[in-house]
């Protein structure tokens, strides 16, 4: 499960698959040094999302 806490670097490295979602919110931050160190609730902050929204998309990508 992915939580608001999780780094996005680690997050990919886990699920690959997340990388369109994060996408689809525009958050471009996949091949950025800088993000991969961030936190997905402090990246959603960033860029003005609802962390919950996100994380929903996020975790239903990684049931499929």
């Amino acid at each position: 499960m992915i939580t608001k806490d999780m780094l996005i670097g680690d997050m990919i490295r886990s699920y690959p698959e997340v990388a369109d979602v994060l996408l689809h919110f525009g958050m471009h931050c996949i091949g950025c040094m800088a993000a991969r160190g961030e936190s997905i609730g402090d990246a959603c902050g960033v860029h003005g999302l609802d962390v919950d929204e996100v994380l929903d998309a996020l975790n239903a990508a990684i049931e499929k």
